[in-house]
């Protein structure tokens, strides 16, 4: 509780130098949030391993006070929460954001920590809606420079509320048949099935507008780009898990699991979320939007392994649903790691280049060789390839898919290949999604005057991105010893025992698997050293000479011959064009004296968001419709508004008089 506390009060601190004027102030701000982070990384990690708390505050709210406590699932998140919270700290000394802005950063750490530390429907939802307003305060932040901002902060400001909203409903239902708002009481309440599947129904949809999941995502594509650098770390490395919390934290514990069919849904929910996320995060060029992508790809892999677990506790099958979430919740903390890295590299290429568009980027290797490192670094942890951290918890997630393919019975024997499959294409589409960031953006010749002129990110910048790439190796080196604090978590919501064991090798101690990360990263450190020994000892040495490279006779090849991310993903997406629907478009402008001379032609291409292009807009367009056609109701008449408030309240009073 000590720590906890002393993480909150270090966070209201750095709020309030975060006002002063001064460089001092600005950078005493940093390192005190940065402080708060690990000190909150510190506390998670201890009520990981069985220190927990509780505490009531009982004159914070009325009627019911303030519950707080943390568990082991808690402590994860606000481990996870902590750690990103330092490296996005100290990502963000050397950036110059306006005051207020500043000092909003601490106070959405702080509204980041009391999420997890809920014990009650109270202060769930206080830290719910805290989280939601500091981090719409932080996307608005650069509203005056960019207009394009404040149409994000709309979509994110509407959806995060009609979330909000419908996990009000869901939880003051679930409290309303006791005596209190607490969660050791609502785990005691007895409810009918009904009342239990509108409960998870309601609070799904507004943990899923959280996550970034499909159709609820529109939001985070728009809202990663229009932040702060400093800031889209700690949207898409914490704040998005806390939908996954949610999730876990109302259906796998509070509710006691649930019919097969819930964690259908959510299993449903996860494939599609990974796969429209990777698909539109291949065609991308604004690496900001890839990046808030990848994350909606993320999400629906985590929620892939959640809704696997309550399959799997659902069919009594507990060690497999317990390595499900077991890996489902490690790649909760991997994602926050590489995805904390690479918008950390992303924000740095922006303030050096004036640009996310990969298409006007290229050639930062010579001008920003630690930024290009770092972010290789977290590109091959988020492609899922050995030794990244990403590649542990998806092998994990697969071995649980195909071990349960036996004793499944028909249901899983449908489903269980089919998200198997779908772990995979997304995997291969993650390679070329990141082949295509890494190298159209950061190698081969700048294409645009803000990639020729850019220099590398201040050493602060560098020390934050460093921080996270040592996190991402760590945890792709050392799984087994992240993985027992892991399980204590997951058995506190699945008692089956504990999945995974082992000091260098991983073991899976229901089912017939084993995998050794060091071991791995070994045998491929020695295959790299010893090909080239080996080509070298062999074939002999010819005799160097200075020579012009081949260009087909068409003179020095120049930025303009290269690849674009554009052209790099046109093979992909004509593979997958009936599922991306591009549009296209040439506009051919002919010279005045005569028609038949083309004076220029311009060619576009987009691929349109078709949730967005076939959800979102008829809703708004009807929206739009209804509102204009009510302007006739108000005409100014203060005898029609008394009459509708008479019409109002008699229609309220017949429903009540025939349901009661």
């Amino acid at each position: 509780m000590t720590l906890y506390a002393c993480a909150l009060g270090l966070c209201l601190a750095a709020a309030l130098l975060a006002l002063l004027p001064t460089k001092a102030g600005v950078r005493a701000a940093g390192l005190i949030t940065a402080a708060a982070g690990a000190v909150a990384a510190v506390a998670g990690v201890r009520a990981m391993l069985g220190h927990g708390w509780s505490a009531w505050l009982p004159d914070l709210l009325p009627l019911g006070g303030v519950r707080l406590a943390l568990d082991p699932l808690g402590g994860l998140f606000t481990a996870v929460t902590g750690g990103v919270t330092v490296c996005a700290a100290i990502h963000g000394i050397g950036s110059a954001p306006a005051r207020a802005t500043r000092a909003v950063v601490p106070l959405f750490v702080a509204a980041l920590l009391l999420v997890p530390a809920a014990d009650g429907v109270g202060a769930f939802l206080l830290g719910w809606e805290l989280m939601a307003m500091t981090s719409l305060l932080l996307v608005l932040a650069e509203h005056r420079t960019r207009p394009s901002v404040r149409k994000a902060a709309l979509w994110y400001a509407v959806m995060t509320h009609l979330g909000l909203v419908t996990i009000l409903c869901g939880l003051c239902y679930l409290a309303a048949g006791t005596m209190g708002d607490g969660f050791d009481q609502l785990r005691a309440a007895e409810l009918s099935p009904a009342a239990r599947n509108v409960i998870f129904l309601t609070t799904l949809a507004g943990f899923a507008a959280k996550a970034g999941i499909v159709p609820l995502h529109v939001w985070l594509p728009r809202a990663y780009p229009a932040a702060p650098g400093h800031v889209s770390p700690l949207m898409s490395g914490a704040m998005v898990n806390m939908g996954v919390y949610g999730v876990v934290r109302v259906g796998l514990d509070l509710l006691r699991g649930g019919p097969v069919w819930w964690w259908w849904i959510v299993l449903a929910l996860g494939a599609l979320s990974a796969l429209y996320g990777v698909l539109h995060a291949a065609m991308a060029t604004d690496l900001k939007r890839l990046l808030g992508y990848c994350s909606t790809e993320n999400m629906g892999l985590v929620l892939i392994g959640v809704g696997a677990a309550g399959f799997f506790a659902a069919d009594g099958a507990g060690p497999l649903a317990a390595l499900a979430l077991t890996a489902a919740l490690l790649h909760v903390v991997n994602h926050a790691a590489f995805k904390t890295l690479l918008f950390q590299a992303a924000g740095s290429v922006q303030r050096a280049t004036g640009t996310r568009d990969l298409d006007a980027l290229g050639g930062l290797r010579a001008r920003m060789p630690y930024t290009t490192a770092l972010f290789a670094i977290g590109a091959l942890c988020a492609s899922a390839l050995p030794p990244g951290n990403g590649f542990v918890s998806e092998w994990l997630l697969l071995q649980s898919l195909i071990h349960a393919l036996p004793a499944s019975g028909v249901a899983g024997a449908v489903t269980m290949p089919l998200a198997v499959g779908a772990i995979a294409l997304t995997a291969g589409l993650a390679v070329a999604t990141f082949v295509k960031a890494f190298g159209v953006g950061f190698l081969a010749r700048p294409r645009g005057p803000g990639a020729e002129q850019a220099a590398e990110s201040p050493r602060t910048a560098i020390c934050g991105m460093a921080l996270a790439a040592t996190a991402c190796l760590f945890l792709a080196l050392n799984p087994t010893l992240v993985l027992p604090a892991l399980i204590d978590a997951v058995t506190e919501v699945i008692p089956a025992g504990r999945p995974v064991t082992g000091e260098v090798t991983l073991r899976l101690t229901a089912i017939t698997g084993s995998i050794s990360p060091i071991l791995i990263a070994l045998a491929l450190a020695g295959v790299m050293a010893a090909v080239p020994a080996l080509v070298r000892a062999v074939a002999t040495r010819p005799v160097r000479r200075a020579a012009r490279l081949w260009d087909c006779g068409a003179g020095p090849v120049s930025a303009r011959m290269e690849y674009t991310a554009t052209s790099f993903a046109e093979p992909l997406q004509r593979v997958f064009v009936d599922a991306l629907q591009p549009e296209r478009a040439i506009d051919v402008t002919a010279v005045e004296e005569s028609a038949y001379l083309v004076r220029r032609v311009r060619f576009r291409a987009r691929v349109p968001d078709r949730v967005e292009r076939r959800l979102y807009e008829p809703v708004l367009a009807a929206a739009v419709r209804l509102g204009t056609a009510a302007r006739r109701l108000a005409d100014g008449s203060v005898h029609r508004y008394l009459a509708y408030g008479f019409y109002a309240l008699t229609g309220v009073l017949i429903v009540l008089a025939v349901i009661s």
